[in-house]
């Protein structure tokens, strides 16, 4: 069933699908590391609001936790923070952006140790492809 992002429906089936799909945990099963993803609104049909932001902790192959933080709730200290806006997110998702140019293009940005993340580039890159095989609605958008 295609869901909205960034939306709890969405949250809730990445982590689904990061628990259950094989390749992921055998390729991700030496990472170690929550994220928050931010991400800005820079859609035209939409006011600027602030920025959705999504905690996954992720290890050792498992999403142990995945949800939406609410805009007063005091983010966990992430071992990772990537900022993006949700056009980018999406071409991301949709296969027009490649994460690893966005991330080196600044496109997505990074706070945390990149070097970690550039050594695991193919379990940054399963995770996309995990994100991608989530069914989005046709605008994909809140």
């Amino acid at each position: 069933m295609a869901t909205t992002f960034p939306t709890p429906e969405w949250v809730d089936a990445l982590a689904a699908k990061l628990n259950s799909d094989e390749r992921y945990a055998q390729v991700a099963k030496n990472w170690e590391g929550d994220m928050i993803v931010e991400i800005e609104d820079d859609t035209v049909d939409h006011p600027a609001s602030p920025p959705s932001r999504i905690y996954l902790d992720l290890w050792h192959g498992r999403c142990r936790q995945a949800r939406i933080l609410s805009e007063d709730e005091k983010p966990p200290e992430a071992a990772f923070i990537l900022h993006a806006s949700l056009s980018n997110i999406l071409k991301i998702f949709q296969g027009e952006l490649d994460p690893m140019q966005a991330m080196l293009t600044r496109r997505l940005r990074v706070e945390g140790n990149l070097a970690y993340m550039l050594r695991n580039v193919p379990t940054v890159l399963e995770f996309v492809r995990c994100c991608r095989e989530i069914p989005l609605s046709q605008s994909g958008i809140l």
